[in-house]
């Protein structure tokens, strides 16, 4: 059998990333769910997506915490909520799961929509680092990182669409720094690459 190599798109990936999953693939309907999410002032559609997104097989999902990606300031104080944050609320009621923000961004990043892929892996090199004071658990920074450290112990990126995966890698990447060996993803929408060859 002949060896093609790595996907283009997840060679790049860091190593803890293991798993990336999608709910549906982004036809029209489920591309106007999240735009209505994103950009039509809707947050409570998140609820239905996470609904879909439920029965998503990804394994160690059942000890994992859920770390929304985060938006930058600005974008979150134009839309006035954060869609990764929402759907992760909406998720850990079913999963019984909790939601840890332990990302933040580091800096404001162009929407991606038209970028290629090489232009996506640049437009978010370095935009997210860990936070631990703030994450939203009552527990010692200490304790959350070990258990980061702690290869029993899951993480879960959520994210609203799996275009490239250069944005759940980047936030991997900024886990796997502070020390995370088991980071998956989950997406509501999995959209159709264009070629951009």
């Amino acid at each position: 059998m002949p060896s093609f190599g790595a996907c283009r798109l997840c060679a790049a990936w860091p190593e803890a990333l293991r798993f990336v999953r999608s709910a549906v693939w982004l036809d029209a309907g489920a591309r106007g769910a999240v735009h209505a999410l994103k950009y039509g002032g809707l947050p409570r559609v998140a609820r239905d997506l996470a609904a879909a997104m439920t029965d998503v097989d990804l394994p160690g999902r059942d000890s994992a915490w859920l770390v929304p990606v985060p938006l930058g300031p600005r974008r979150l104080w134009q839309r006035g909520y954060n869609q990764s944050e929402r759907l992760a609320r909406a998720l850990s009621r079913h999963w019984r799961r909790p939601v840890v923000e332990l990302l933040a961004r580091t800096r404001e990043t162009t929407t991606q929509t038209a970028l290629t892929p090489e232009a996506r892996l640049a437009n978010v090199a370095g935009a997210f680092q860990l936070r631990i004071g703030d994450c939203g658990l009552r527990i010692s920074s200490e304790k959350v990182q070990s258990a980061i450290r702690n290869p029993k112990s899951a993480i879960v990126l959520v994210d609203d669409v799996f275009t490239t995966g250069a944005t759940l890698a980047e936030a991997a990447r900024a886990l796997e720094v502070a020390g995370a060996t088991t980071i998956a993803a989950v997406t509501f929408g999995r959209a159709v690459i264009p070629d951009f060859t």
